[in-house]
């Protein structure tokens, strides 16, 4: 890459460190002061080793963890992951059944989670407790790419309303992804071994996944592998057509080692994705080139004063994108757009009973993030030469956030949450260039001696003269109050201030030419985005409850209400700036003034159950948000529809069966200013079955049963399919996917 001539970067170095050891200093002594106390002996219990999964009708309700898990999170565990993972290689899909969470279509195993209407990097995602932040100008490697459905072993997403100590720099929640844990040898066993091979075809664009694990341990050390495999040509629509950019090749491995002793564990790994390409049907660019590694330690002890956790974790991302054969290839040279990242971090925390109704939890982190992202020069191509565009050069954002977190049972039914969170964050960009710094006219556009203005080099000029570093110091805050009268019902109500600063591209993405902000956005519709230094950090105030009733055993049935509102200053939308090629927009991101109000609700019974046939259950789950810019009236980008999903369930000894319809709304209220399509109303019916015999597990499912034709109300527009078109046709909403049977086979040995 070339490297262009840098101020001291290094003057964020010294307040970076004055800010470390100021927000670590109380937090040092607490702990040494508690660490103290030598360390009680617990001798944990052995794990069984648990062959094949076998799916078990969902609990009524999640397993308790006091207010850190709030009355309205979301949770999958390994069983329902594995009844789940034969529809889709995309581990964000899992958490399509979840109240309150919709997805933003992005490539076939890169999907963006969105809660309550807020999506992408205004969610915490984190994946074995890394923050992992995406490393393209159109987040084609989301943080979620990165985890392979097959090793997953638990799922939580909070939507709204969260704790501090689960996560800040987002304002619309947490989504935490842990693989599976770590298994052991039983006492006595010398050596413990265990696997599995899994295979899953999808007729739908040919899809086959491919996956493995080994375990090797004993009864204090444990060492894993895992890995998996999966690869799809361009799915079909419900009218058998073909929608372009769709297809995906992607491999993660993982190697994994953990020891304990007396009530202590340290686990140390490291993960390796490939990807030599993926399309995306929304985007004007396509992933030519994606290959991650991290490296993560944990450690977590017991201690007779409570628990103390604490983690270590570096990626490195190096990724390219151009145009694959669809939007017509790169044998010419395309557009060649390269990235190279790296994020390395700590998180310590603990959690320590202070008395039978108290307990504290505090913690510290750090995440240092780096990213260059350059475009090469294209020979023969005077729109792309003779210089690398440089459009992030060197460029930072640092975080440093410490909080402290107080939970008391006041009595056997009240119990409240009050907790407060400082994050100070570093952001900067060296200085930039465009193809040319031919201003205000260059000649010899594709060599046909056509001029043309470059807006690029003016637009490059004034970027290196401003400022091109910002600190921002946000507060965050959460009260959480909750009335249990009985064991059949459970109230909550909670307030939470929650601050997100923009990302990098959001404020330095400088580039205002047709060509160079087009290849900016991770929205999914083809138009034209240019950063703002001056954004201020959003702030969001959302105020939530939620009503949940059970039968007092938790076993039968359960209810849950979650009505919500947030109130966001500085959120960050876009204005339109200009007007581009085939009605296509400019815009820049800007702050301006957001609400956001719905409910989610869900539920699941059992509705009879014997011997003889077995346990029949019917679940629902129904989600429904608004959004509107309140200074200009309109209404907020990709907001869901109303949506639901309801589920007939069976199980019979080793068999399991699902039925599952899904249904969603019209889309009519869309943002106008971004030319977003509307999209009708829809319903999809899905069938999944499994049997285990012994070591054996089979999978069969059908997807979208009667292949519907429909449309995804967040899936952007169909680029792809324009494009191939010539630019010709009028661009409209991109498809979902027709009907795929699907087969699934697991050996565990």
């Amino acid at each position: 890459m070339i490297r262009l001539p840098t101020a001291a970067s290094a003057a964020n170095a010294p307040r970076l460190s004055n800010h470390l050891l100021a927000s670590t200093a109380l937090l040092t002594a607490v702990l040494a002061a508690l660490s103290a106390a030598p360390a009680q002996a617990q001798t944990p219990q052995a794990l069984p080793a648990v062959p094949v999964e076998t799916e078990t009708a969902p609990a009524a309700t999640a397993p308790e963890k006091g207010l850190s898990r709030p009355l309205g999170t979301g949770t999958l565990d390994a069983s329902e992951i594995a009844s789940r993972k034969i529809a889709s290689p995309d581990a964000a899909a899992l958490l399509r059944s979840l109240p309150g969470v919709s997805l933003y279509s992005a490539g076939g195993f890169s999907s963006l989670p969105a809660l309550n209407g807020l999506a992408d990097d205004r969610v915490r995602v984190q994946v074995d407790g890394m923050p992992m932040t995406a490393a393209c100008a159109n987040h084609m490697n989301a943080p979620l790419s990165y985890a392979d459905p097959a090793v997953i072993g638990a799922i939580e997403a909070i939507a709204g309303v969260t704790p501090v100590s689960r996560g800040g720099d987002s304002i619309a929640g947490t989504v935490s992804v842990t693989s599976k844990p770590a298994v052991y040898a039983q006492p006595g066993e010398p050596i413990h071994g265990e696997g599995s091979l899994s295979t899953v075809y999808r007729s739908n664009g040919n899809g086959t996944t491919l996956s493995g694990t080994a375990t090797a341990a004993t009864e204090r050390f444990s060492l894993r592998y895992s890995g998996a495999w999966s690869r799809a040509d361009d799915y079909e629509d419900g009218n058998g057509d073909k929608v372009r950019s769709t297809l995906y090749n992607v491999q993660n491995h993982a190697l994994s080692a953990s020891a304990r002793k007396d009530g202590h564990e340290i686990t140390l790994s490291g993960g390796y994705q490939y990807s030599p390409y993926s399309g995306f049907a929304n985007q004007r660019m396509d992933m030519t080139l994606n290959r991650g590694t991290t490296l993560n330690g944990r450690y977590k002890g017991e201690y007779d004063w409570g628990t103390l956790d604490g983690r270590a974790f570096w990626q490195r991302t190096v990724h390219a994108m151009n145009f694959l054969h669809d939007k017509g290839g790169a044998d010419r040279g395309g557009m060649p757009m390269n990235t190279d990242s790296h994020e390395m971090g700590y998180a310590v925390s603990a959690e320590v009973p202070l008395s039978a109704q108290d307990t504290l939890r505090v913690g510290n982190e750090l995440v240092r993030y780096r990213i260059d992202d350059w475009w090469p020069p294209v020979a023969g191509a005077a729109m792309m030469s003779p210089l690398t565009f440089v459009n992030l050069n060197d460029a930072r954002r640092d975080r440093l956030g410490t909080f402290a977190e107080w939970e008391k049972r006041w009595t056997p039914a009240w119990t409240s949450l009050l907790g407060v969170r400082n994050d100070v964050v570093w952001m900067e960009n060296g200085p930039v260039q465009p193809y040319s710094w031919a201003d205000p006219i260059r000649t010899g556009m594709m060599g046909m001696g056509m001029g043309m203005a470059n807006p690029d080099a003016a637009a490059a000029t004034a970027f290196n003269r401003g400022d091109r570093s910002k600190t921002d110091v946000n507060v965050d805050a959460t009260a959480l109050l909750r009335f249990a009268p009985s064991a059949s019902e459970r109230y909550e109500l909670g307030f939470a201030r929650k601050t997100r600063s923009p990302n990098l591209y959001e404020r330095f993405a400088w580039g205002t030419g047709g060509m160079s902000s087009t290849m900016i956005g991770w929205y999914g519709d083809a138009n034209g985005y240019v950063g703002n230094p001056d954004l201020k950090p959003e702030t969001a105030y959302t105020v939530g409850a939620t009503a949940a009733w059970q039968d007092a055993e938790a076993k039968r049935w359960s209810v849950k209400l979650t009505p919500y509102y947030s109130h966001v200053e500085n959120f960050i939308d876009a204005d339109r700036i200009g007007t581009l090629s085939n009605g296509f927009v400019q815009l820049r991101f800007a702050n301006h003034t957001a609400a956001l109000y719905g409910i989610n609700a869900e539920g699941r019974s059992i509705v009879h159950q014997d011997e003889r046939l077995g346990e029949f259950t019917v679940g629902a789950v129904v989600s429904y948000v608004r959004g509107r810019n309140l200074d200009t009236g309109r209404n907020l980008y990709h907001i869901m529809p109303l949506n639901g999903t309801i589920d007939f369930g069976h199980r019979l000894g080793d068999w399991s069966s699902v039925l599952e319809f899904q249904m969603v709304g019209r889309k009519s209220l869309v943002d106008s200013g971004r030319n977003e399509p509307e999209t009708p109303s829809y319903a999809l019916v899905n069938l999944r079955t499994s049997y285990v015999w012994g070591n054996l597990r089979a999978d069969v499912g059908i997807e979208n049963l009667f292949d519907a034709h429909y449309y995804l109300p967040l899936g952007g527009v169909d680029y792809g399919d324009f494009r191939a078109s010539g630019n010709q046709q009028p661009i409209g909403a991109l498809a979902g996917m027709g009907r795929s049977f699907n087969l699934g086979l697991t050996m565990a040995f």
